[in-house]
């Protein structure tokens, strides 16, 4: 059967953690050694301080149905946080902000709003090679085509624009920019924004920028799409989106709550689509989310923790750390072999960079050949993981 003829979920193979249970089913860890689990970008930092009393003071909102778009503080809480932190003159939280039950919903659901799957020529969703594998998922389900822009060593893992023909931005619907990149550490720099709104305007395509990770970095705070709209005079964020999420910056994966924000038609689209998939975050739990957003005393602890752990790793390691995120993007000539070897001999689990990567039309692979790890166990956890990797034989 051709491949678009099949139900479009039957076309994504396995999720990269799927298919690491998969290759581990036949090792085991060397029973010696304690467990380091550098696989999932999952922090594992004490609790912000405010979190628990939050939660039990705005308890008996758990027996109330919570608005799709977010009830306010929330909202308005990510609108102010957007100002402060990007020097944004204005964020309207009824109309440029939404809620989301953290990133991967709204990454993933985005697709839909914004993908026409019966246009003449089938759309295409640009992304980078190697991801976060929700883009390509995204991208299928939506009954697009993902377009691979290989981040490669030689162009310090910039996804490249200008090597994309004409004819390939005419058949874009939207492109996804993750900055600070997870895997490789990468981040866009104003003019890198500033040339992809250009394409955008002349191309007829929109942006969707996952800044995840841009409260985790190594010198300077990351500049955000919103931020360099705004210098362009762009004060409506036309064809821009943002995602956020506290996952990441305030150590709170397992509140699941995250933002959308940026151009209010979008907006406006995206919220149709979400007040049908019925994703709204109980009403305590944005309590919890709204005093995060306005909290940036835990933020900057974990920022210093996050530095000192990437500056452990590469003492031990050698090399330089990445100018953002906590993960770690290393060279392996066999990343499948060097996987399951960290965890039979050092109990180690890390991540193939091919599993976050996927096949070119030339059958290539630009996460092949490196391992990812995680660190997010704290700073003694991080030269521990750097000494054992070390130790690992192929």
């Amino acid at each position: 059967m051709d491949k678009h003829s099949q139900p479009l979920l039957n076309q994504l193979g396995a999720y990269p953690f799927e298919r690491l249970k998969k290759l581990f089913a036949n090792s085991t860890p060397n029973p010696a050694l304690a467990h380091i689990d550098a696989g999932a970008g999952e922090p594992r930092l004490p609790l912000p301080p405010f979190v628990q009393e939050t939660l039990l003071t705005n308890i008996a909102g758990f027996s109330k149905y919570p608005a799709t778009r977010g009830n306010a503080p929330l909202p308005q809480a990510i609108a102010t946080w957007l100002e402060q932190r990007f020097g944004l003159h204005h964020v309207d939280a009824q109309t440029q902000v939404l809620t989301a039950n953290g990133t991967r919903e709204a990454l993933f659901a985005i697709a839909h709003a914004l993908v026409n799957p019966i246009s003449v020529n089938k759309p295409l969703v640009m992304m980078p090679n190697p991801m976060y594998q929700i883009y390509y998922g995204a991208a299928i389900t939506a009954g697009a085509e993902p377009y691979l822009m290989p981040c490669l060593a030689e162009d310090d893992f910039e996804p490249v624009l200008e090597s994309i023909a004409p004819e390939v931005w005419q058949q874009t619907a939207f492109i996804y920019v993750c900055s600070p990149s997870n895997p490789t550490g990468w981040i866009a720099n104003q003019a890198y924004y500033s040339r992809l709104l250009e394409l955008a305007d002349q191309y007829d395509f929109y942006i969707v920028a996952d800044e995840c990770y841009s409260e985790i970095y190594s010198q300077r705070p990351p500049i955000g799409l919103l931020e360099v709209a705004q210098q362009l005079g762009r004060t409506d964020y036309a064809r821009c989106l943002v995602m956020n999420s506290l996952s990441k910056r305030s150590a709170l994966p397992g509140l699941r709550s995250g933002l959308i924000a940026g151009d209010a038609a979008l907006i406006a689209r995206f919220a149709k689509l979400r007040s049908y998939t019925g994703a709204a975050t109980p009403l305590p739990l944005q309590h919890v989310a709204a005093a995060a957003w306005l909290d940036e005393r835990h933020v900057q602890r974990h920022l210093q923790i996050y530095r000192d752990s990437l500056t452990a790793f590469f003492d031990v390691w050698g090399g330089a750390a990445p100018k953002g995120s906590f993960f770690v993007w290393l060279p392996a000539e066999d990343d499948e072999a060097f996987a399951i070897a960290a965890y039979e001999q050092q109990a180690i689990t890390i991540l193939p960079g091919s599993y976050l990567g996927a096949d070119d039309s030339d059958g290539r692979n630009a996460g092949r050949g490196y391992i990812r790890a995680a660190l997010v166990d704290g700073i003694e956890k991080a030269a521990e993981l750097a000494e054992r990797l070390k130790k690992v034989r192929v």
